[in-house]
């Protein structure tokens, strides 16, 4: 596992921090309930400022063959878009357009990881790609567009 970095969390309260484990220091969301079924997906800060997504296949990610199941591979590089966004992305946003190219299959136990981009950030579209790995192969390459949102007015009780 790469050294830790010493990036600072942002402070958020849908965001936790591994304080144990092989993903000590990770990050992940807890507002989202279906990548906490499917994962869990951690993701980080690098040094240089990158982003680094990863998770540890366990049984349940894998189809009736043994590979990990492509919805799997789909979930987490979703996930992924949203973690290379982190520097860009300071509000609420859905996915908009996502492809992938899946290029090799992995199995239980393995270590995946993904890395990416913004290609462009405009004022609501941000634009991604990325690449996931095991180790030096390349499992999947994929990109995608997220759109922010904007914040809806609560809706204010009558008095």
């Amino acid at each position: 596992m790469h050294e830790l970095t010493k990036a600072p969390a942002p402070r958020r309260p849908d965001l936790h921090v591994a304080t144990e484990g092989e993903f000590k220091g990770w990050r992940t969301w807890i507002r989202d309930s279906f990548e906490s079924h499917v994962g869990p997906f951690w993701h980080r800060i690098e040094a240089d400022g990158g982003v680094r997504s990863a998770f540890r296949v366990e049984k349940k990610h894998l189809n009736g063959s043994g590979n990990v199941h492509g919805g799997c591979y789909m979930a987490f590089a979703d996930y992924s878009l949203f973690a290379i966004a982190t520097h860009v992305l300071d509000s609420r946003a859905v996915t908009t357009n996502f492809a992938c190219e899946f290029l090799d299959a992995a199995r239980e136990g393995e270590l995946i990881e993904c890395t990416g981009e913004v290609s462009r950030a405009g004022g609501s579209l941000i634009f991604l790609r990325g690449k996931m790995m095991s180790g030096e192969r390349l499992l999947l390459t994929f990109s995608g567009t997220i759109k922010r949102m904007k914040r809806k007015p609560q809706p204010q009780p009558n008095a």
